[in-house]
């Protein structure tokens, strides 16, 4: 069926970043018109008073940890991971896991997140796969690999060749599913967590099979510190060594860079995922986003585990990537139409959908979120710029509708492909099971 939003006030975020009153007309899974005139559809939406944007990316996520909200607060990464993080992981079932993974895709739609690179744990990824299929996420997805570290709790190590081979079976299962709605990456923790040998691999893999690889790097200055002790080298430079550093790496937080490392980021069109609420929480620092942006690196934003933030709000990310940069460089840094390009255009970039998603034009695919501007924390709306109110204004409680691939996912706040009230139940009774399981009370 054919669909038509009318008069709203369209973000387009093209080349020229026109912003108007029109109408959006959707055929299928595409956009096949923008404009002011008024096609026939078998579907209308009025969007009076309402800003349509290119559906939000989120380039860094766990929907594996969607179950832990709140379990494992005010703690620096290391700790975290290892007190809490790593144990709850490791007591996932299918059905706890299956069971986060929706509850992850359920808040992002009602925030107008649209598409992510997710980051499973070791086991169960077919669940969070599953779930995503499901749902109607956009995703690039992969089962996290960890074959190395005297921390690592047994239900999460495996060996080099189990992690290299269950990857394999997935991305050849997974890969360019749901008409290329889902995309495998290969996705090696951190070097902390995975050997040599795995990294080394995993990069050859990559390239063979022309695929991402997510990880993360820079985020804690402890992490840093073992790296260099094993490794004998800083965590992107190791990187480089083991011949990971290309365009295929997204590189999640880079907080803690030199230099040398910048460049090599630089050079090599690694992209960096921002986690600004993360970083905040866990204390790790602030990551220098205005001298990558000066360097041309392409950088994208993503609110990282639920656990660590403690949502997966992309207006929280928005509004915070923006803030914490003003007191380190003053006022006129970073600028609401730039933090909006990031989460929008940025993602793409990152995701390697540029000429698919990120911005409302014809031919691009129909991801979409339409933004009520009635609430008072909007008002007024007259003689006010849309990038302000996106990114210092608006929140993800005023997103009314969210489409992906030309299908409704939430329809006035209320989700199409997701049970909720059957969901809230089954994740309370699913964290107390896996809580009983780690040991965790």
């Amino acid at each position: 069926m054919s669909l038509l939003i009318k008069n709203a006030t369209i973000v387009t975020m093209n080349s020229a970043r026109e912003v108007f009153e029109g109408n959006v007309a959707v055929e299928k899974d595409r956009i096949a018109y923008v404009g002011v005139e008024t096609p026939d559809a078998d579907e209308v939406i009025d969007a009076s008073g309402k800003l349509l944007i290119p559906g939000l990316i989120q380039t860094h996520i766990h929907l594996c940890q969607t179950l832990f909200r709140g379990q494992a607060d005010d703690l620096e990464l290391l700790d975290w991971l290892k007190l809490k993080i790593w144990p709850l992981e490791g007591s996932h079932t299918p059905e706890s896991i299956y069971t986060s993974a929706l509850l992850g895709c359920g808040e992002l739609f009602k925030g107008g997140t649209t598409s992510i690179v997710d980051m499973g744990t070791v086991h169960y990824t077919d669940e969070v796969i599953t779930a995503i299929k499901e749902t109607g996420m956009r995703a690039i997805v992969g089962k996290a690999m960890m074959d190395h570290g005297d921390d690592v709790p047994d239900a999460l190590s495996e060996t080099t060749e189990d992690s290299l081979q269950e990857s394999i079976d997935l991305l050849e299962k997974w890969n360019g599913a749901e008409n290329g709605r889902i995309t495998y990456a290969f996705t090696p923790r951190f070097a902390v967590s995975c050997s040599d040998k795995l990294l080394r691999e995993v990069a050859k893999l990559a390239r063979q099979y022309d695929v991402p690889v997510h990880t993360h790097a820079s985020e804690n200055r402890g992490e840093i510190e073992l790296v260099q002790k094993e490794r004998g080298m800083r965590n992107v430079v190791y990187l480089d060594d083991v011949r990971l550093t290309d365009s295929h790496l997204l590189l999640a937080h880079c907080i803690w860079l030199d230099e040398q490392e910048m460049n090599i980021i630089q050079d090599k069109g690694v992209h960096v995922l921002h986690c600004p609420s993360c970083n905040l929480k866990l204390s790790s620092g602030i990551a220098k986003i205005p001298e990558m942006l000066e360097k041309g690196i392409s950088v994208s934003i993503g609110a990282d585990g639920a656990p660590c933030n403690n949502n997966l709000d992309m207006f929280k990310e928005m509004h915070l990537a923006a803030l914490i940069q003003k007191p380190l460089h003053g006022p006129t840094v970073m600028p609401a139409r730039k933090i909006f390009e990031i989460a929008t255009l940025g993602g793409a970039k990152a995701m390697g959908m540029e000429n698919q998603i990120g911005s409302i034009e014809v031919g691009k695919k129909a991801d979409l979120a339409l933004v009520s501007l009635q609430g008072l924390h909007c008002t007024p709306t007259e003689e006010v710029d849309v990038y302000s109110q996106l990114v210092y204004q608006c929140k993800s409680s005023d997103v009314v509708m969210t489409m992906v691939d030309g299908r409704i996912v939430m329809k006035d706040r209320v989700l199409t492909t997701i049970e909720e009230e059957t969901l809230a139940k089954r994740c309370n009774e699913q964290i107390k099971k896996v809580k009983k399981s780690a040991g965790i009370m």
